[in-house]
């Protein structure tokens, strides 16, 4: 893998990265720059990937009256890990270009040249033999289902070249563990799974349009659209809207599957959670903020899955 040998400066640390990082810190010189490509440094990604697959398992278990699969669970840790990694370094392969105009993006490892196409083509393809070996262990149903998703992530990074609503294409696949978690559980498809689908899609629209807020002004310079862009001025009226249809479909899961009061609790901490992110937002927000708001539904889907998973506890310890 050809790397430019230059030293891993202060200056090539990603301003959206957790400080200080402990794979940072210790991994090689030379592996840094993969650290980053992979978004190791910045784990929330995966986190939101991670969460509807956790969310729909859990779901699945508390309607079935069993307890959640712990193996189940940690194999959608791993594989959320590995696929958000290489769905990242497959981002940063299309936008290299772009990425190279936007200031928040362009000390990237392929933007500034750290990484070269061909080694990350390589690290891409071993992330995604490690996101295959995970889908294997799962059964058919899954894996049928699983097997779709790909389509959705090959055409993310060209959507902001044509549309103002790549944030739907990010949704539809970032939302995708919300089926798969629950024919993981369950081994068939059901109502709750596709409405906890939903919620995550407009989860995801809103806090990635949070996310998008940081690059508006550079988005403009480069062509690239959003619906940080396309709102405006109406940032927070849009945001709230989409938050509010996550909640709405949220709660239909937890009554399309029977659940009770714990679930509930789950979906209103959920719902309280999305309203305080809503009530801090404007269309001139600071960066750091952004940022910061955009982190915080980490925090915003572990209500949802507490919830969800003390309901299944429930449900196995009555069962």
């Amino acid at each position: 893998m050809s790397l430019t040998e230059d030293k891993f400066e202060a200056s090539e640390i990603l301003p959206d990265a957790v400080d200080g990082h402990f794979l940072l810190r210790l991994a090689p010189e030379p592996l840094k720059p993969f650290v980053q490509l992979a978004r190791l440094d910045r784990p929330i990604g995966w986190w939101l990937l991670l969460l509807p697959c956790w969310e729909s398992g859990v779901l699945a278990a508390a309607a079935l009256g069993g307890p959640p699969d712990i193996k189940q669970l940690g194999l959608f840790f791993v594989g959320a890990v590995a696929m958000r990694g290489a769905g990242s370094t497959y981002n940063d392969l299309v936008d290299r270009k772009i990425d190279a105009k936007v200031e928040r993006t362009r000390n990237r490892p392929l933007a500034s040249g750290r990484v070269s196409p061909p080694a990350a083509i390589i690290f891409l393809v071993a992330l995604c033999l490690v996101g295959l070996f995970v889908l294997l262990s799962f059964n058919g149903l899954t894996i049928a289902l699983a097997l779709a998703s790909p389509l959705i992530v090959l055409l993310y990074p060209f959507a902001k070249r044509f549309t103002s609503w790549p944030q739907a294409i990010l949704g539809c696949a970032f939302a995708y563990g919300g089926l798969l978690g629950w024919t993981a559980r369950a081994d068939s498809f059901g109502w709750p799974a596709l409405l906890l689908y939903l919620s995550a899609i407009f989860w995801t629209i809103g806090y990635d349009t949070i996310y998008a807020l940081q690059d508006v002004k550079d988005d403009v310079r480069a062509g690239v659209l959003s619906t940080a862009r396309l709102f405006g001025s109406r940032v927070k009226i849009a945001v709230g809207a989409l938050y509010a249809i996550s909640a709405i479909c949220a709660e239909a899961a937890v009554a399309a599957a029977h659940l009770g009061i714990l679930a509930q609790l789950g979906v209103a901490a959920f719902t309280a959670h999305l309203a305080w992110q809503t009530i801090q937002l404007h269309d001139d927000l600071p960066t750091a903020q952004a940022l910061r708001l955009f982190r915080a539904n980490r925090d915003a889907g572990l209500l949802l899955f507490a919830g969800l998973l003390a309901q299944s506890l429930l449900a196995s310890f009555h069962s």
